[in-house]
């Protein structure tokens, strides 16, 4: 017999086939089981974080009133010639709702680096 050449396996499916590092997206992208309750658990991290600090808010701007029907001669406190709740709901409110916007923008970041390095750390 004469000598063949070595035969060559030449194999096109495995080119589009995921590679194991990409599971996680496929499954995001797919809303699988996995895709599903990862993206759930994100979900629900930034609506626990939406609700504790919309609380501050409500503790914090909503206590005012209550403080002032409560001790009402807090009303009559005067700093620098300005009253103490217009001082308060007037003034100290807004550098309050940026503060806490600023804490929430922030950490909601931190929940979506969170997640990303889950999906990659589940990828590998």
């Amino acid at each position: 017999m004469p000598d063949r050449p070595a035969r060559v396996r030449v194999v096109l499916a495995e080119v589009g086939r995921p590679r194991a590092a990409d599971r996680a997206r496929i499954d995001l992208a797919e809303q699988n089981q996995v895709g599903e309750a990862l993206l759930r658990g994100l979900i629900r991290a930034q609506f626990a974080l939406a609700v504790r600090l919309a609380v501050v808010v409500v503790i914090g701007l909503g206590g005012l009133p209550l403080l002032f029907a409560i001790a009402p001669s807090v009303t009559t406190v005067k700093i620098l010639g300005v009253n103490l709740p217009w001082l308060l709901l007037g003034g100290v409110s807004f550098p309050f709702l940026l503060a806490v916007g600023w804490t929430y923008v922030h950490l909601a970041e931190r929940n979506d680096q969170d997640f990303t390095a889950l999906v990659q750390r589940h990828d590998s």
